[in-house]
């Protein structure tokens, strides 16, 4: 139900204006009988009190799958991946970002329909933060049972409102108020003041201490009725993501901020470790990720197989949890993957994130060498010319997939592997590799080369490959029609991340042997070689960039980081302009030719540098612009 409060307690004002109201429906909110209650009667009864906490709940994310329709996001809008449905859908999100289409009165990122609270992020997380504010100012007077849980609650909301400031902050900028009251309509708002972006990781970072020194507030949960609740785990993982990004070149306005970075990291890291977070370092389902039929690499590999199992199972709320690296899940399923984000021919639908050519480029050799020259990757604009790594003598450019990092089988399907599920067709004879087979439950290889009628490159088809390669990171082995096991809760923070975040800083701040360390230890994990020591930092700096780009592929992290790496100025052209293919013909003798070429023939057009922030919706900074007298529009739009 639509909830009118007396004093305009569900109403924000995004950056003081603009107003939007909470759908809710808790029976403890059930209106009186004029149809409207108080801000006071709220917090004057202890179950309408826990009720207000829930919607400070309402505007958490689905992330993954749940980008409308049914996409990835930031991941095909990054050189990570292309979306089928740019082609098959072109009105909609990617068809729109690829071509530039976008302004501060319609971005399609934030516009179109949203789906699991992906998009509309400005509405969306103010009226989170304004919730939480609202909690914040009331909670210390209000009628609670349990003194326990007023402090709880309180270090939740504050939690809360970082988190939402910290999704705010990556996606526009520094162009946000910080609001540690909430303001009223008859406040005045002239002297609402635009903050720099250390400004507001420092206010983030105030809450995150606050939840931290509260002791009712848990590191974990272990009660499966409290699953999507927030623990100090949560404050320590946005500390570590939010200083990094303060720290790094597009945010730091030529301040030095590497050192602080690195001392909030070391610290968040430790007291993750010490409170029981650690990477997942184990099959724990042998029957199903060690089967015969899983094909997790050319192989049966142990190392693959629980990178591939990690990201297709959820958190487990006990004492004895087997995952106890994920610090924070979204509480929204991720739908039936294997239909809408996997190999489209399965089921006849769509494939949705076909892998890039650039990102498989960067999964090393077993030996630990790059493919490419890490500072120089490819001699021309279009990436069609790749520049090899001379120190590589592994690779084999006509035998592109053989001799790779655990996690490449992990997390893409490219010709020749093999799947074993229901398949909704019969083969043809031209599939020779597939063919004689009917509809069912079999084995098949995933043939992507140009012609193959299922699993084929095609430009337009919407259930083939757009890149020569599927996506297989979050698809359980077996997951079909008859099998219907969905994507697991997209992993909103997890130890590896943190891992990362704190190898970077240390390697930034001079720190060479700790941030190599950290980045071993991921390594490590996949059973990948150590990287060589004696590095220099300006080496070192671009192993850990790349080890982020390998381990945390596909999670919505590349998108922001080669933001936040570039010079205030600067554009995306080197990653996002053109994004390439693996182009594959079949001989006669059954043996294949690779030839790289661009998935389309025009460029991409969201890489201009004011694709770096999205737009303030242009309401809002007319809006926040006549009222102040200061122009928060980001650059560009």
């Amino acid at each position: 139900m639509n909830l009118r409060l007396r004093k305009n307690i569900y109403t924000i004002i995004l950056a003081g204006f603009l107003t939007v109201g909470l759908n809710s429906c808790n029976k403890e909110l059930d209106m009186a009988p004029d149809g409207y209650f108080s801000i006071e009667d709220v917090f004057k009864d202890n179950i309408k009190v826990a009720a207000f906490l829930n919607s400070c709940y309402d505007q958490i994310p689905a992330k993954g799958t749940r980008y409308f329709f049914w996409m990835r996001g930031p991941v095909v809008w990054s050189d990570e991946a292309w979306d089928t449905d740019a082609e098959a859908e072109p009105t909609l999100m990617s068809g729109r970002v690829y071509n530039g289409d976008a302004s501060a009165a319609f971005h399609p990122m934030t516009n179109i329909s949203i789906d699991g609270g992906n998009g509309d992020y400005w509405n969306r997380y103010w009226t989170g933060i304004r919730n939480c504010s609202v909690f914040i100012k009331n909670i210390d007077a209000a009628a609670v049972n349990s003194e326990t849980d007023r402090k709880r609650w309180k270090a939740e909301a504050h939690l809360l409102r970082a988190y939402y400031y910290h999704e705010l902050l990556k996606w526009f900028g520094s162009a946000l108020p910080i609001m540690r009251e909430p303001m009223e309509f008859d406040a005045d708002f002239s002297g609402v003041e635009k903050p720099t972006y250390y400004d507001l990781v420092k206010f983030i970072m105030e809450d995150c201490d606050v939840a931290l020194a509260t002791s009712e507030l848990p590191w974990t949960i272990t009660d499966q009725g409290e699953q999507h609740r927030i623990t100090k785990s949560v404050a320590e993982a946005i500390k570590s993501k939010v200083i990094l990004y303060a720290a790094s070149p597009q945010n730091n306005a030529g301040q030095n901020y590497w050192e602080q970075a690195y001392t909030v990291n070391k610290q968040s890291l430790a007291n993750l470790r010490a409170n029981g977070y650690e990477l997942y370092n184990k099959v724990n389902y042998p029957q199903t990720y060690l089967s015969a039929t899983a094909f997790i690499g050319p192989t049966v590999n142990e190392k693959a197989s629980l990178y591939n199992e990690y990201f297709t199972q959820g958190m487990q709320f006990s004492g004895t949890r087997i995952d106890k690296e994920t610090i924070w899940q979204s509480r929204d399923g991720q739908g039936n993957i294997w239909n809408i984000d996997g190999i489209g021919a399965q089921d006849g639908y769509k494939t949705g994130t076909c892998p890039s050519q650039e990102i498989v480029d960067a999964f090393e050799t077993i030996d630990g060498e790059p493919i490419l020259d890490l500072a120089n990757p490819y001699l021309d604009e279009k990436h069609l010319q790749p520049n090899y790594n001379k120190n590589n003598k592994t690779y084999n450019p006509n035998d592109p997939y053989a001799n790779r990092d655990p996690r490449f089988y992990a997390n893409i399907y490219y010709n020749g592997s093999k799947r074993y599920a229901f398949w909704n067709f019969a083969e043809v004879a031209e599939s020779p590799e597939n063919f004689p087979a009917g509809m069912g439950n079999r084995t098949r290889i995933i043939a992507t080369y140009q012609g193959e009628p299922q699993t084929g490159i095609d430009r337009t088809v919407r259930k083939a490959t757009r890149t020569g390669y599927f996506q297989r990171k979050f698809l359980h082995p077996n997951s079909s029609t008859n099998n219907p096991i969905g994507g697991a809760n997209a992993k909103l923070f997890r130890l590896g991340e943190v891992i990362l975040n704190f190898a970077e800083a240390a390697a930034e701040a001079g720190h060479l042997e700790e941030a190599r360390t950290a980045v071993n230890e991921i390594r490590a994990r996949v059973g990948m070689p150590e990287i060589p020591a004696g590095l220099s930092k300006e080496n070192l700096i671009l192993r850990v960039r790349h080890e982020r780009r390998v381990e945390l592929a596909f999670e919505e992290q590349r998108f922001f980081d080669v933001r936040r790496w570039a010079k205030p100025g600067e554009n995306l052209a080197k990653t996002d302009k053109w994004i390439t293919a693996m182009n594959i013909t079949r001989n006669a003798d059954g043996t294949y030719a690779y030839a790289r070429r661009v998935v389309r023939d025009v460029e991409r057009r969201n890489y201009a540098s004011k694709f770096i922030w999205l737009p303030i919706p242009l309401e809002e900074a007319n809006r926040l612009n006549s009222i102040t007298g200061v122009n928060w529009q980001n650059p560009g739009w």
